[in-house]
């Protein structure tokens, strides 16, 4: 429910202030086109223009046709000398279909291409920001709103283009009315006015209402589809979950029933009084043509010519007004869209800083200290650590005591809040980060599994190296992924996605098996691997880690994150976290030492010894035989084990 609020400063816009920016965003729109298909949007302007140009010649030619038609003299002469001007008119009216449909031919064209620009601009720019920023909630409403802004600046093209055409229609109408007579112009300004007011109105209220209620309308849409997800469906049937799921969408599906009816209501009343005004407008108008025709001050031609063009600039009018609503609608979006682009270039990781050195020897974290937003207490206090090259660290503890975060500052994807974080030298927070990623291979313990092929799984480790066979059979083998491979139906060409022709789904050992050849395919100076075997059975389990030893012998430098303490015996170093602080480390024999250890890790390593340590299994009794007898017997038998129970 606290997800209907909004506070942006767009929303406290005056009808006043929305029209003042309505340029800039049209500004924003046509450039985006221009960079899309400049071609295309150049067939458009011309046509829209050249048939705006039409319609005006139109008027005026039959201004002079009804003074031809309506002049003193035999009927024959007057068709005679309105011949050319009906000629003209018919040719006008051809010329102007030809060009709409140019324009509608262009702007066919030019509509995808915009909404790609535009849709690659923002996403351009969000995959660089920091990963604070992926996680801030107001940064994924603004995603929101831009991916509106860019289908807004898809149709602002059109609107635009039908703008143009109706406001050359208007001003010719109102050329037309104000040499016939100089009182018309002010009135169909009058006819006018209401019906902008009325729609600008209702754009902003329509505005305010979707940002008040995105993020609502969000979550509706993702309990829809969790009783349609592949991954929820076992529980939705087992623990019938549906109308559960059904009785909230529900209710979040009526109170945006509710906010609709709201802005029905609204629609009405400011359209009924718009049009209220409008109409004794256009009553006034009509009345103050009759009065110049009564008291001779207007020709009979002279009015026609002048109803016609009426006619025409209320059209023009309407037209003009609904599309300058919908051009001004879609400009507040883009308007969104811009400030998500100006927001992730300002919390975008910096594209430059300090070199790495060619050679690291050790990555230290010295007095670090770590508060995710809006947490109370540090994740991180005071850590110092050292990661000597070609060696392997294991960071150990219970859950939330830091392991994981200390991992995304160590691989530049978050910054301390105090302290530094070297590499050699070269403090994260000044180096080139890009240098920084590079240099790292990373199993997250919750990795992404690629709805993609098995190759591409892989491969995307190094997403611009090539992926075929040799380049990925090799890390596919370090990681076991080999023979799930090779069950797969069509090899590395397998699509991992279910519910898609031809994907299959793998198990959670499988997919980890896939992670860690993905990882190994990247092959960077620094591989990081938090929990790596947690969906494996015991002999792939010993396998990967006698393998990721084996990688520091090789000078891999490798960063082991695991609850499995038995793991991190051939370790050359372990530190133990508790509360974001390093409590012991040293070497797996020092830790377990009692003269030099503080206990930490030798009572969680003892603790779980204890789980694997042999009992004795007492032998099953045969099954007694059925009858009187067999009860008789039950009770003397049950006392002495119960006497040597342990």
């Amino acid at each position: 429910m606290g997800w209907s609020k909004h506070q942006d400063a767009w929303l406290g816009l005056s009808l006043r202030a929305m029209a003042v920016s309505l340029p800039r965003q049209v500004g924003v729109a046509i450039r985006l086109a221009h960079q899309a298909d400049r071609r295309a949007l150049y067939a458009v302007g011309v046509s829209e223009v050249g048939r705006g140009l039409a319609q005006a010649a139109s008027l005026v030619t039959v201004n002079a046709l009804l003074g031809e038609l309506l002049a003193p003299g035999a009927i024959g002469e007057r068709l005679g000398s309105a011949l050319p001007s009906m000629v003209l008119v018919g040719v006008l009216a051809v010329v102007a279909a030809v060009l709409a449909s140019a324009s509608a031919a262009a702007t066919g064209v030019l509509e995808p291409k915009t909404q790609r620009v535009a849709t690659e601009r923002y996403l351009a720019l969000v995959a660089r920001v920091e990963l604070e920023a992926v996680e801030d909630d107001a940064f994924h409403k603004l995603m929101d709103s831009a991916q509106y802004g860019a289908d807004s600046a898809r149709r602002m093209v059109v609107y635009c283009a039908a703008v143009v055409t109706a406001v050359i229609s208007l001003v010719a109408a109102a050329g037309v009315l104000t040499v016939l007579h100089w009182t018309l112009l002010p009135l169909l300004a009058a006819m006018a006015a209401p019906r902008a007011w009325s729609a600008l109105t209702m754009a902003r209220h329509r505005y305010v209402s979707w940002h008040r209620f995105v993020q609502h309308v969000r979550a509706a849409q993702l309990i829809s589809r969790l009783l349609i997800d592949q991954q929820a469906a076992g529980e939705v049937r087992v623990h019938d979950v549906g109308p559960f799921l059904l009785r909230h969408f529900r209710g979040m599906a009526e109170t945006s029933e509710r906010e609709q009816t709201r802005l029905a209501r609204i629609g009405v009343r400011t359209t009924l009084g718009a049009d209220a005004v409008a109409g004794l407008a256009t009553l006034a108008t009509y009345g103050v043509l009759g009065l110049l025709l009564w008291h001779g001050q207007m020709a009979l031609a002279v009015a026609g010519t002048a109803v016609l063009a009426i006619r025409t600039g209320s059209a023009s009018i309407t037209d003009l007004v609904q599309r300058v609503t919908d051009v001004q609608s879609e400009a507040l979006f883009v308007a969104d869209l811009e400030t998500l682009c100006e927001e992730a270039a300002r919390r975008a990781i910096p594209a430059t800083g300090r070199p790495l050195p060619a050679r690291v020897d050790a990555i230290r974290c010295e007095k670090v200290t770590f508060t995710y937003p809006g947490a109370d207490t540090p994740s991180l206090h005071e850590v110092d650590l050292v990661i000597p090259r070609g060696r392997t660290v294991a960071l150990v503890g219970r859950n939330g005591s830091g392991k994981s975060t200390l991992v995304k500052l160590l691989c530049g994807l978050r910054l301390p809040d105090g302290g530094r974080v070297c590499w050699g030298d070269v403090d994260t927070a000044e180096a080139d980060r890009a240098q920084v990623f590079d240099r790292v291979a990373m199993v997250a313990q919750d990795f992404y599994r690629w709805p993609f092929t098995a190759r591409v799984n892989i491969g995307i480790g190094r997403p611009a190296a090539t992926m075929d066979d040799a380049a990925l059979s090799p890390a596919a083998a370090y990681a076991g992924a080999d023979e799930v491979i090779t069950g797969l139906p069509r090899g590395l060409d397998t699509l991992l996605a279910r519910g898609y022709e031809g994907g299959q789904e793998l198990s959670g050992g499988q997919w980890q098996k896939m992670g860690l050849a993905r990882a190994r395919h990247r092959d960077g100076q620094v591989l990081i691997v938090d929990e790596p075997t947690s969906a494996l059975d015991p002999a792939a389990e010993q396998r990967v880690f006698d393998q990721i030893h084996r990688l520091s012998g090789s000078g891999q430098t490798t960063v082991l994150i695991t609850h499995r303490l038995h793991s991190v015996r051939k370790a050359d170093h372990i530190y133990v976290l508790d509360e974001g602080r390093v409590v012991e480390h040293g070497t797996f024999d020092q830790l377990m030492d009692p003269a030099t250890g503080t206990g930490a890790f030798r009572d969680a390593y003892e603790l779980q010894a204890r789980q694997f340590r042999a009992v004795p299994v007492r032998p099953r009794r045969p099954p007694a035989e059925a009858g009187p007898a067999a009860g008789a017997h039950a009770a003397p038998d049950a006392a002495p084990d119960a006497a040597s129970a342990p």
